[in-house]
């Protein structure tokens, strides 16, 4: 029997998502870590889905015995869906299965996010039943396709109104601003004209493999015309979907404390950027931020704490118990971390009264300092922030894969 796989490692909130995606849509899965792979677990599956995150660090979670298992995989026939982050992982760079690359920052637009059109440019049975050209993209890198023989399924057409560049609402630009002004004044890309035409999803072969990569979110929340190309995917590997889904939704009706008070600081820390003026609300899993804060390590946080809570109450009080010691451990992390998250939100939002800043530069070396303490200095996350994460994901797989 077909079976597909979602790699979890180093995608916290995309692999969070891909999840409830998957869940919701009835498709099945098995989570698998990177020690998985290097196992060789990969022999009993068909499809290997890998969400988003940062590619840089899939990779080094995967090291190069992981790397060669996932070649080896496609290589004798097996299927590869990478979505955004999965994208650049497959990419030259990463575990060349395909040549291509992704643009450099200073040519792309880097923080484009939302609704926007596809031109589909082949038949692909992944566009089965999907009722509209419009998908939902999530500050996506971009391609560079060097192989001529790589088909590129879809390309970039327009922004719908609802989407962001940055924190510029993009119809707002459109009818009282001037990108090119906007641009000169935030130093990056910001036109997403600049996306239209350019490879958005693609396909191409590695052996006997098939591998798919995708720039736009097939698996956003509530997203039924992304959900369509999923189930095209999955039937293309020869799985087929499920009558219900795989995680019960069953809320048993018991209290923990423990729980409830580590699910408030993730509560606390979402409405103190909302009563802020720093974020609001995009949907259900992601938020829009101003510029020069780290929005989505935050995002990833409050999701990640509130996914933790509901997947405890689905369980016995005597599973619960099992779990108590991580919990604290992972509470006293995030209540420390956040309180000085709320101090550096702050000072953040002061400097923004001052001029330009962004998540690498700021005036106030103060402020610089407790970033580099929280964050790290690299745009992908480090310090303090991957610490807590990593507290957090080890207990949302256990409880989703029932370890």
């Amino acid at each position: 029997m077909s079976k597909a796989a979602l790699l979890w490692d180093e995608s916290y909130l995309w692999g969070l998502m891909a999840c409830k995606s998957l869940s919701a849509n009835h498709l099945p899965y098995s989570i698998i870590r990177s020690e998985d792979i290097r196992s060789g677990v990969l022999k009993d599956f068909s499809l290997l889905f890998v969400p988003g995150g940062w590619a840089s660090n899939k990779l080094k979670a995967l090291g190069e015995s992981g790397a060669e298992e996932i070649r080896k995989f496609v290589k004798t026939g097996g299927s590869y869906l990478g979505i955004c982050g999965g994208a650049g992982l497959a990419t030259k760079e990463g575990l060349g299965l395909l040549d291509i690359a992704r643009k450099p920052g200073s040519q792309r637009v880097p923080s484009f996010s939302g609704e926007i059109e596809l031109q589909f440019l082949s038949d692909n049975k992944m566009w089965r039943s999907t009722k509209s050209v419009v998908f939902n993209a999530w500050w996506p890198s971009q391609f560079v396709v060097n192989d001529r023989s790589i088909k590129i399924c879809a390309v970039f057409g327009d922004a719908l109104p609802s989407s962001f560049s940055s924190d510029l609402n993009t119809e707002d630009v459109r009818q009282s601003g001037s990108w090119q002004e906007l641009e000169a004044l935030y130093e990056i890309n910001l036109d997403p004209a600049r996306l239209k035409g350019e490879p958005a999803v693609i396909e191409g072969g590695f052996g006997a493999g098939r591998v798919i990569l995708s720039l736009v979110h097939f698996d956003s929340v509530d997203d039924a015309n992304g959900a369509a190309v999923l189930k095209n995917i999955w039937l293309d590997a020869g799985i087929s979907p499920l009558e219900r889904s795989g995680i019960s939704n069953k809320i048993t009706e018991h209290k923990n404390s423990s729980v409830s008070a580590f699910e408030c600081l993730g509560e606390g820390l979402m409405e103190f950027g909302l009563r802020n003026f720093l974020w609001f609300r995009r949907n259900s899993m992601l938020i829009q931020w101003r510029r020069g804060i780290r929005g989505l390590e935050y995002c990833t946080l409050y999701v990640m704490a509130k996914e933790i809570a509901a997947l405890m109450r689905r369980i016995s009080e005597s599973e619960q118990a099992l779990f108590e010691l991580e919990i604290n451990a992972a509470t006293k992390l995030l209540a420390d971390f956040i309180l000085d998250a709320k101090r550096l939100l702050y000072l953040e939002r002061l400097q923004m009264q001052q001029g330009l800043i962004t998540y690498e530069k700021c005036p106030c070396a103060i402020t610089q300092q407790m970033r580099v303490e929280l964050f790290g200095s690299a745009k992908s996350h480090g310090g303090r922030f991957r610490e807590v994460a990593a507290a957090l994901d080890s207990i949302i797989f256990k409880l989703l894969a029932g370890v």
